[in-house]
């Protein structure tokens, strides 16, 4: 695996760049995510799949989010590494926001393979705002030492029910860095929030009729902790209602044990999913 940067779109995407001989995945991650909420299923996947997994822009190692940012800016820049990487029939795989966006860009380009959503790409009401909103208040905090950081979102994982491994410390401490003395998340919260409301612009009727290639829906119905289910299986009803090639899993998962959890349940839909594009 290597890591790089290119520029797209005026600025830098950093990725995380395995090789593999079948073809190339790109993968997106969620809203307050970065490249190594892939981690699981790139360890799936490389070797047979060329596996690109990317730090959206706002997040991880790659340039602040821009004043435009939402699903349609990330949207351009995911159009913008495919033709930069000159990738051919790209397999597009997001999770959470990344499904969002990844559908979109299918949406926009004939030449994508397939697509692969994990719990997203969804109708959004109040009910995910209630759930996601709240969540968002550690991104703008100050901690005194990176350790203070880790010991916090080592509490919010246990009560979203997503058991603490090293695997989601390295994730803990990808995403935050030094400012003059004090710790805080890379991310800009605002700009985050601003992401999460394109959300509610976002039609699956106008996406989906449009993309034409094989879907893989993965829908996490297990309850977040003390939480509902991120979504619920209505808020799935115009996906797959207006896409016309979907097959969709509904899996035990919770919306975070789907990514940081190694889910043998879903590794195998995954696998036969691939195996019969």
């Amino acid at each position: 695996m290597e890591l790089k940067t290119i520029e797209v779109n005026g600025s830098t995407l950093f990725y995380a760049d395995y090789p593999g001989v079948k073809g190339t995945i790109i993968a997106a991650h969620g809203l307050t995510g970065n490249h190594k909420q892939m981690h699981y299923y790139a360890n799936l996947l490389k070797g047979e799949y060329r596996f690109i997994s990317v730090d959206l822009k706002g997040r991880g190692n790659s340039a602040p989010a821009p004043e435009n940012t939402g699903i349609e800016q990330h949207t351009k820049d995911i159009e913008a590494l495919i033709e930069a990487l000159d990738i051919q029939n790209p397999i597009l795989m997001g999770y959470s926001m990344g499904a969002f966006i990844m559908a979109n860009v299918a949406s926009k380009r004939e030449d994508v393979k397939s697509v692969i959503l994990l719990d997203g790409a969804a109708t959004c009401t109040e009910h995910q705002a209630k759930i996601v909103e709240p969540s968002l208040g550690r991104i703008s905090k100050h901690y005194e030492t990176a350790e203070d950081y880790i010991e916090e979102i080592k509490a919010i994982y246990s009560r979203l029910g997503v058991e603490w491994t090293s695997h989601l410390e390295s994730v803990g401490r990808y995403e935050i860095a030094e400012h003059d003395g004090y710790w805080k998340n890379k991310s800009d919260e605002s700009k985050l929030l601003q992401d999460f409301k394109s959300f509610y612009d976002y039609s699956p009727k106008d996406v989906f009729k449009k993309v034409t290639c094989p879907i893989l829906l993965i829908h996490s119905k297990g309850e977040i902790g003390q939480m509902p289910p991120l979504f619920l299986a209505e808020s799935y009803i115009e996906t797959q209602q207006y896409a016309a090639n979907i097959h969709k899993v509904t899996s035990d998962s919770n919306h975070y044990t789907l990514v940081f959890e190694n889910r043998k349940d879903i590794n195998s839909e995954l696998e036969k999913f691939l195996a019969n594009l």
